[in-house]
């Protein structure tokens, strides 16, 4: 296993309680331009407004134009354009979109994810969460590469989610083809993707001064990414009574949804990371290698931390890699 030697924890100067507004503060975003996938909805939302109000023209691809619009209404700097991540005929018609305007892109931010679905598959038989938590980003940042270059400096960010911890990336069958499926297996092995894709696009893209990041948002209350969640592993987690209703003991120390963008914008602007990429970060901050010594307790947010070795392993992200290509079809040549 071959770890990258940057991941631990820096001096960032902020911490879980900081916001997305505080870690961008005097930032300007002047002709900066964004592509925030999930930019219209919880932490994507936030994000859009914090880049958008620092000077940066944000592009939101949204499947619902009218949930977008309407959610997005009186934020400056917006263009809204169609997306359906689930559908890779939609990603080649947006990216090619993109490309034709001849813009730079300064920061893609792979926010958009789904949890707790039932076995879906998309057309070509990948499973769904697979599909719109990794794949996609793989598919948009791959047809998207022309634009990163062409800023000199650009930033890719993966949201990707302390449940990476719950499975390793599955190689031998990723779709649950051979497997039963398990909807937390599911999520979990996308998020790790997530965090492997990062790992190998810095290594493969710094030499264009592209630098590449994974984050854990942090235990954020207020977004709907668990409106599927069945209420009984709540309560069993720990974190609801028995009525389903959230501990107040535990509703106080969950993130508001502008310090869940928190890490998100810092990885996007932060002066800290200029010679740093290829990291996973949480809280602001580079995050810890979890090796067993960190006890995570559900009704203890602030435990819910640290990275998997596996999900940061040199040779697996390659792996992953070739995978992806075989998978999305697309030769994804950094060069």
């Amino acid at each position: 296993m071959r770890l990258n030697k940057l991941q631990q924890p820096i001096n960032s100067g902020f911490n879980a309680q900081s916001t997305a507004q505080e870690v961008i503060r005097g930032i300007d975003l002047s002709g900066k331009t964004a592509i925030i996938t999930g930019g219209y909805a919880g932490i994507g939302l936030e994000t859009t407004k914090i880049l958008a109000l620092a000077g940066a023209t944000v592009i939101v691809p949204a499947r619902s134009l009218e949930k977008a619009k309407t959610n997005l209404s009186g934020i400056p700097n917006v263009e809204l354009q169609k997306l359906d991540l689930m559908n890779p005929e939609s990603i080649e018609n947006f990216t090619e979109k993109f490309l034709a305007s001849e813009r730079k892109l300064d920061f893609l931010i792979n926010n958009a994810g789904i949890m707790w679905v039932p076995l879906q598959r998309d057309g070509r038989g990948y499973e769904s969460q697979l599909v719109t938590n990794y794949l996609s980003q793989f598919h948009l940042t791959a047809k998207l590469f022309p634009a990163l270059k062409r800023a000199d400096s650009a930033r890719v960010i993966m949201v990707s989610s302390y449940g990476h911890q719950m499975s390793p990336f599955n190689f031998e069958d990723p779709n649950f083809e051979n497997r039963e499926y398990q909807t937390l297996a599911g999520y979990g092995q996308s998020k790790a993707a997530c965090n492997l894709f990062s790992v190998a696009l810095d290594e493969k893209a710094k030499q264009y001064n592209i630098r590449s990041y994974s984050v854990h948002p942090g235990s954020v209350y207020g977004t709907d990414l668990g409106r599927e969640e069945p209420i009984g592993l709540f309560i069993q987690m720990g974190t609801h009574d028995e009525s389903g209703k959230i501990k107040p003991e535990v509703r106080a120390k969950l993130k508001t949804i502008p310090q869940g963008a928190a890490t998100t914008v810092w990885c996007a602007t932060t002066p800290h990371l200029e010679n740093i990429g290829g990291v996973y970060c949480e809280n602001c901050n580079i995050a810890e290698i979890d090796n067993g010594q960190i006890e995570h307790r559900y009704d203890e947010p602030s435990t819910i931390k640290g990275v998997q070795p596996y999900s940061i392993d040199l040779e697996s992200a390659e792996r992953l890699w070739k995978l992806s290509e075989e998978m999305t079809g697309i030769q994804f040549d950094v060069k």
